[in-house]
């Protein structure tokens, strides 16, 4: 039996880089993926299609989380979805992982680009928790997808940084605020890692000898070391865990 067979999992930005490896290997573990994207429905199709092609079930759900009405759209589209698959709007598995970042230094931030990253990095998540509270299942998990910055100084991307900062925050509060129901919250905390947002400056050789040489393992982060922890943190093995920060940087400026 897989460990997530009968669960089911929405993941949100699902539809590339590690959105898309945590996607692919809970629906190998047996959940119901919701594929989420915000803009590209081919390759949110593409990993429902892998999805289902590896024996796993999937389906898509889009939204512009960049605003609330977005958020809200999420949430009636995929307790629709669901509630017509399976016939409940109820889910064990959310993964916060949609997310986008910047390259602009402290001085060259504007304040547009800086709502914008709380807006999709902050809110979203926080008010996806809110409207989704009521039809995640006791006994369900919770997985934000954060990162090393929270834990390395790298002030030339000072306001991304603070928005995981911020998410940090809320993975521990959400963890005493629900742990009566026995659902654990827990973050997972990538380094660099081998996805499309990073392949510009990561796919040379000064990019590549870079990233070996801030890990302690030599080498460069795949999306399956990423969505290898959250799969743990998904399943019962992992039910102890809770509030939790789980470094997946490959000890990254130990």
């Amino acid at each position: 039996m897989e460990r997530l067979e009968g669960k089911v999992a929405l993941v949100t930005g699902a539809g590339r880089g590690i959105g898309r490896g945590i996607a692919l290997r809970l629906g190998q573990d047996g959940a119901l993926v919701a594929v989420h994207y915000g803009n590209n429905k081919t390759t949110a199709d593409e990993v429902v299609e892998q999805i289902k092609a590896n024996g796993g079930q999937a389906f898509a759900v889009q939204a512009d989380l960049r605003n609330i009405a977005g958020v809200h759209q999420l949430v009636e589209t995929f307790t629709a979805k669901l509630e017509s698959q399976t016939g409940s709007s109820h889910f064990d598995i959310l993964v916060n992982n949609a997310g986008i970042g910047t390259a602009q230094k402290l001085e060259e931030t504007t304040e547009q680009e800086f709502d914008q990253l709380f807006a999709v990095n902050v809110k979203a998540p926080f008010f996806l928790v809110q409207q989704l509270l009521s039809n995640l299942r006791d006994g369900g998990r919770i997985v934000n997808v954060s990162s090393g910055v929270t834990r390395i100084a790298m002030p030339d991307i000072i306001s991304y940084n603070m928005t995981k900062g911020a998410l940090n925050i809320f993975n521990l509060n959400l963890a005493q605020l629900l742990g009566p129901r026995n659902i654990t919250v827990n973050a997972v905390l990538p380094g660099i890692i081998d996805t499309d947002v990073n392949a510009a400056w990561l796919h040379t050789p000064e990019g590549q000898a870079m990233a070996k040489n801030m890990s302690t393992l030599g080498r460069v982060g795949e999306t399956a070391d990423v969505a290898d922890i959250v799969s743990f943190l998904a399943s019962d093995d992992a039910r102890w865990i809770t509030g939790d920060t789980i470094d997946a940087t490959g000890g990254s400026h130990l």
